[in-house]
């Protein structure tokens, strides 16, 4: 009922304006009258301006965006087919892994088993930000813009401490794996990104006894994190990134591209922040001084030029807004 006071009220009052407005009023009137109902009743697939999940006239997106796959683990979608398992084991290859069911059993009893951000519809509108480690974010001033999403998704080692001004102050979300691993606040959640079953185990021991010291590299044997906002990146979905929205492209996705398609899946309007070099072609952290340090767009398992103009290619079909900094 409320609706629908609100509407007589706004086309009482846009019948009297246009009535002094127009010298034929009634044609203006009723195109603004559909148009106006039809943004009342629609049953659109978010209450935002633009939905990211809108599949038409858009082929090449609706090829590769499949809603189907959940980003998260959980216990219901842990299971691995062989030929994702295979894949995902070779990413980091191991010794002698654990058995995967068993590990995601025991994890399952350290942080929730739940399912999140499934709850899409007409009411919602999620925005959400996915701030990357470019230096072009410093001397942009995007603290305030990215600070007033609804998500900020952050990854590995970014700190916001003495850089607020460019990128902002909130953290949701931190996106890492064990060899990249920060503390955190106890509002923030932690996203891991696993890419063995030992990095599994790792989250487990680094919240509860700390006995696991080492993966490949030196990692952190306790993390402060609030165990009850901890996320698990799905293998599956990893190898769904890698394959529909790469086409095979490196050895497995970066950090930044498998950050903004988590976002992709569960925000409505996702604006990205720090992804690309910057005005002087230098690809480095906005963190450090030294301009060549960061040289991450070729590593060796990360296509990040093929990765950059998928994200180009985002902004320019109006998926995501891209925001280059300086």
């Amino acid at each position: 009922m409320e609706t629908f006071a609100l509407l007589f009220c706004v086309i009482t009052f846009t019948t009297f304006l246009f009535s002094y407005t127009f010298r034929d009023p009634s044609l203006y009137f009723f195109k603004y009258a559909f148009r106006l109902s039809d943004n009342f009743f629609s049953k659109g697939l978010c209450a935002c301006r633009q939905c990211i999940a809108e599949l038409e006239d858009d082929p090449w997106f609706a090829e590769r965006f499949n809603q189907s796959i959940h980003p998260l683990m959980t216990r219901e979608n842990s299971a691995l087919s062989d030929e994702t398992f295979k894949w995902w084991q070779w990413l980091q290859s191991e010794r002698q892994p654990a058995n995967f069911n068993e590990v995601v059993e025991e994890l399952f009893q350290v942080i929730p088993d739940e399912v999140l951000y499934m709850d899409a519809g007409p009411e919602r509108c999620r925005t959400c930000a996915v701030v990357g480690n470019s230096g072009n974010l410093k001397g942009s001033h995007y603290g305030g813009l990215i600070d007033s999403s609804d998500f900020i998704i952050r990854m590995n080692q970014a700190p916001t401490s003495g850089f607020e001004e460019d990128v902002g102050s909130r953290t949701t979300h931190h996106v890492m794996y064990p060899e990249s691993a920060i503390d955190l606040d106890n509002i923030t959640s932690l996203v891991l990104i696993p890419f063995k079953t030992l990095d599994l185990q790792w989250i487990i021991s680094a919240l509860t006894t700390g006995t696991i010291k080492h993966t490949y590299l030196p990692v952190m044997s306790r993390i402060k994190a609030n165990k009850d906002k901890v996320l698990i990146y799905s293998p599956t979905f990893f190898k769904y990134v890698y394959e529909s929205w790469l086409d095979s492209h490196g050895r497995y996705p970066s950090t930044g591209f498998l950050s903004l398609l988590l976002a992709v899946h569960i925000c409505d309007e996702v604006s990205v922040f720090g992804f690309g070099a910057d005005q002087y072609g230098n690809w480095h952290h906005y963190w450090e001084e030294n301009h060549l340090a960061g040289a991450f767009r070729h590593t060796g398992v990360h296509d990040g030029d093929y990765e950059y103009n998928v994200t180009l290619l985002l902004a320019d079909k109006h998926k995501i807004r891209m925001f280059k900094g300086r």
